[in-house]
């Protein structure tokens, strides 16, 4: 199958969208078919970036590069593609707790963030362009160490080669196993089954710590960014395509069973791992938003990365952010809602 071609200023043919395997409203209106019912009486096919050759998709998965893509998912790469000078612009952040922990094993005597000073971190690498998983257990481990008023120099970061292993926390929990470790940092549904298999407790949950700036990492909070010529060229587009997930969050809100199975089909993890990860009302979360206070904590998150080199320069938020698309799609998501009939 080809790469997705380019949309021109004329009128694109077709409308990308790509997420990652995390809880994303992307997602839930994907599943729901809502996306390609929107566009299809324009003649403008939806189709997602999961379609297309792993190689072509993982690069616009990480780059931005495509003009007709909209991206929800992890802050990393989304922080990387604008610091590298895409030309992307922010539309919304979802704040959605996963069960962020620090996995350590069961006979280490470790049950505290204070216990971690001294101990060995794993620290992944991935042969990747922008190797989040290394960047998510960095900020990790510094979110669980400052809730016990430690340094991530404090403790030990231990790299984990990780390229050649199958499988989401797969190396960093076989070094826990084989004794080259003390923790790991793991979040999600697949960690929570990947930490049973191994036999790893939690020493640290960090979605019960009272501080939420300890939990600010990859996926909190989480972007939704679209190419700036898409929403300069065609702006009703990116309204109607917003105005979906608008639509599709609020399912979720009132659909906890039918979001846990599509959530099951999303993170590729079992009902029991869902219901772990993503606890305390989680299927209420799926909407965007750009409030100043998740623009602050992604801006905490910009520096963190900047300041730890993975990214090219610093990104200003606010001046990546526009908040009149996702305004619009709410005012139009609520008329359409006015208009359903009721009883």
């Amino acid at each position: 199958m080809p790469a997705p071609s380019r949309p021109t200023p004329a009128g694109p043919d077709t409308l990308w969208f790509t997420r990652c395997p995390v809880p994303t409203a992307t997602g839930i209106a994907a599943d729901l078919g809502l996306l390609p019912a929107e566009f299809a009486p324009d003649g403008i096919a939806v189709r997602s970036l999961q379609e297309v050759p792993a190689d072509v998709a993982r690069d616009h998965h990480y780059t931005h590069a495509l003009t007709g893509l909209f991206r929800e998912g992890g802050n990393v790469p989304a922080l990387w593609a604008r610091s590298r000078g895409e030309a992307t612009r922010l539309l919304g952040l979802t704040w959605i707790e996963e069960r962020q922990v620090v996995l350590v094993h069961p006979d280490s005597g470790i049950r505290s963030a204070a216990q971690l000073r001294g101990r060995r971190l794993a620290v992944p690498r991935h042969p990747i362009a922008i190797d989040f998983w290394r960047a998510m257990a960095l900020a990790g481990f510094t979110g669980a160490l400052a809730s016990a008023g430690l340094r991530l120099s404090d403790a030990e970061p231990v790299e984990v080669p990780a390229g050649d292993v199958p499988g989401q926390w797969e190396a960093e929990l076989r070094a826990l196993s084989a004794g080259e470790v003390d923790a790991v940092y793991a979040k999600g549904a697949v960690a929570a089954e990947a930490a049973e298999r191994h036999g790893a407790v939690v020493a640290v949950d960090l979605d019960r710590l009272p501080d939420r700036t300890t939990r600010v990492n990859n996926g909190t909070p989480r972007p939704l960014t679209v190419h700036q010529e898409l929403l300069d060229h065609h702006p009703e587009l990116v309204v109607r395509f917003l105005a979906v997930l608008v639509e599709a969050a609020q399912w979720a809100a009132h659909n906890p069973t039918g979001t846990a199975r599509i959530l099951g089909a999303e993170t590729g993890a079992g009902a029991d791992g869902v219901a772990r990860a993503y606890r305390d009302g989680g299927h209420r979360t799926l909407h965007l938003d750009l409030s100043a206070e998740r623009l602050e904590l992604l801006a905490r998150q910009e520096r963190f990365l900047y300041g730890q080199g993975f990214l090219a320069a610093p990104v200003d938020i606010g001046a990546w952010s526009d908040p009149e698309p996702l305004r619009h799609a709410r005012e139009l998501a609520a008329a359409r809602a006015a208009r359903q009939p009721t009883g």
